[in-house]
């Protein structure tokens, strides 16, 4: 009965994340290390996921060690960084470093309604990408916390404002993607309760068949 149980449980735990790729999941079992362990599969998705935040930052550090002459040129540059890094998260590094994607649509009342895709197989995602794309997205959001609440016991507001205009975007991808996360996973756990149902199926018969 034991050996029973723990054949269902493998199946259901190959077929929900392999797509019913039960072979390759049995070479992996038997000692294969996972090649997307530590490799990137999107390399350059991963360069420009990084890319603009860093700028942004490093032109806020240097900015704020200025005089408020050049402000204005350096608030505008971070600002575009800023941009141009929440267009890139949202609508490409998400989706190839981790399989998800999210956007909002106002209803009528004048609300707003989450909308999510997730990649189905995720096993065909990279642990790196995954893990530097997580880290990155909670880090970023930290850091200008953080520098923020140092501009205002400083009270340089000048910059609070920049920090403020960076924590809202950073924050709007986290939020996106973090309830992303939260109804790719409410899905997987669906598709595994009707791969469990089906796969304890295919064991009754085959064991009335025998």
């Amino acid at each position: 009965m034991s050996n029973f149980i723990s054949n269902i449980a493998g199946d259901v735990a190959r077929q929900t994340l392999l797509g019913g790729d039960t072979t390759r999941s049995g070479d992996q079992n038997n000692g294969e290390a996972n090649p997307n362990a530590n490799k990137s599969r999107h390399p350059v998705a991963l360069f420009f996921h990084l890319f603009f935040r860093v700028i942004a930052f490093l032109l806020y550090m240097l900015g704020s060690l200025l005089s408020s002459s050049g402000f204005v040129f350096i608030f505008v540059c971070i600002v575009l960084c800023l941009a141009f890094d929440f267009w890139a998260v949202k609508n490409v590094t998400g989706r190839l470093l981790v399989g998800l994607r999210w956007w909002n649509e106002v209803r009528e009342d004048g609300t707003n309604e989450y909308r999510f895709e997730s990649l189905e197989d995720r096993s065909i995602l990279s642990e790196l990408d995954v893990r530097v794309f997580w880290i990155s997205l909670w880090a970023t959001t930290i850091v200008w916390s953080f520098c923020a609440f140092s501009s205002f016991f400083s009270f340089n507001y000048l910059w609070l404002f920049v920090t403020i205009i960076a924590i809202s975007l950073n924050s709007a991808n986290l939020y996106g993607y973090f309830k992303g996360s939260k109804a790719a996973k409410k899905r997987l756990q669906g598709i595994a309760t009707s791969v469990a149902t089906e796969v304890v199926k295919q064991r009754m018969q085959s064991g009335n068949s025998v």
